[in-house]
């Protein structure tokens, strides 16, 4: 068995991931840790999880949080990770970090996505960059699986991703043209109320907000970038809508000369027929077909009539857009099935 140490476990990110080694035959917790809901059994903080899953949340410094495990999962705010995640690495633990800290490889790419947070700009290990993996499996499978140090894509990054990535490959959009028109549920903003993220502020209203410099930008036009073997800058306005889970990304680009839907439907065919969680297809769909799942379903809706590429991407953002991407990425690190505790169609309606 697989033990996990889950630093961050009361938030929405590590109750998510508790839900779902509850259903891994090989995977178990090892400790819960928290910063302030602490010294009782997680079920007492999410009660649906009474009987399920009673195992106690200790504080960081408790000795009885200090179990041998095989790897620590932070679900935590960016850097914290960073902080603690060399003397994991050096007791011969591997680490998974749900925030930006291990998403680059270099202190100048991680000094530009701070910056664009508003956060400290040095990082406090530089020294595990160069080794850090970027967990979106659908793209970087076998790195993954010979990582000690992987970082968890973006929510919205998994969506943009996904959604581009065969067109970015196979040339089927003008690079300069790529617009992602994202919307996403409340739930983005993470557990605590803020303004915007606050019942009353978001119930029956919709928004835009970081109209420049998103976090997630950075992520999406480097893998871009990667696959098209040029660079990539694109429009990205994420928006708030209504609804509690759930990410639509509207992604568009211009259709090279002779491109049309027959041949960029076969093209996403081909490119994820063997990623089991990605599911192309021409009929429209909704966040509601993915909601409680890990699976991205990904629409191509071409307009041949004004030569646009138009990809329609859903996920839930809190599953394949963070927790299920984090038990995906474990399953390849420790040599599982991708699909181990994953293999469900979620909730509907």
């Amino acid at each position: 068995m697989v033990k996990v140490k889950l630093v961050g476990a009361t938030g929405y990110g590590g109750v998510g991931l508790i839900e779902l080694m509850m259903r891994h035959p090989e995977i178990e917790i090892g400790s819960l840790i928290a910063a302030t809901e602490t010294g009782k059994p997680i079920s007492a903080f999410w009660p649906h999880l009474q009987g399920i899953c009673d195992e106690m949340v200790h504080a960081a410094d408790d000795p009885e949080a200090d179990v041998d495990v095989d790897v620590v999962v932070y679900s935590t705010p960016d850097g914290i990770g960073m902080q603690l995640a060399p003397a994991e690495v050096a007791n011969g633990r591997k680490v998974l970090d749900y925030s930006g800290d291990f998403r680059f490889n270099s202190t100048e790419l991680y000094e530009d996505y701070a910056t664009r947070l508003g956060i400290p700009v040095q990082h406090k290990a530089p020294g595990l960059l160069n080794d850090s993996v970027y967990g979106l499996v659908e793209l970087h499978r076998e790195e993954i699986a010979a990582a000690s140090v992987v970082g968890n894509p973006g929510c919205y990054a998994v969506a943009c991703i996904i959604g581009l990535a065969p067109a970015a490959a196979a040339g089927l959009v003008e690079a300069d043209t790529i617009i992602c028109d994202c919307k996403t549920g409340i739930s983005g903003g993470g557990k605590k109320p803020k303004q915007g993220f606050h019942y009353p502020e978001a119930y029956d209203s919709s928004y835009s907000y970081r109209l420049t410099g998103h976090q997630h930008v950075m992520e999406v036009e480097r893998e871009l970038s990667v696959l098209a073997g040029s660079d990539i800058q694109l429009t990205f306005t994420p928006q708030v809508v209504p609804m509690t889970r759930g990410i639509i990304a509207c992604l568009y680009g211009k259709l090279p000369r002779g491109v049309d839907q027959k041949k960029v439907l076969a093209a996403y065919r081909e490119f994820y027929a063997e990623k089991p969680f990605v599911r192309v297809m021409d009929t429209p769909a909704a966040t509601g077909h993915v909601r409680g799942s890990n699976f991205v379903n990904v629409t191509v809706a071409c307009d041949e009539r004004t030569g646009t590429l138009r990809i329609i991407s859903h996920i839930d953002n809190l599953v394949k857009g963070q927790a299920g991407s984090a038990m995906q990425n474990l399953n390849i690190m420790f040599g599982f099935d991708e699909m181990t505790g994953l293999n469900f169609p979620g909730a509907h309606p």
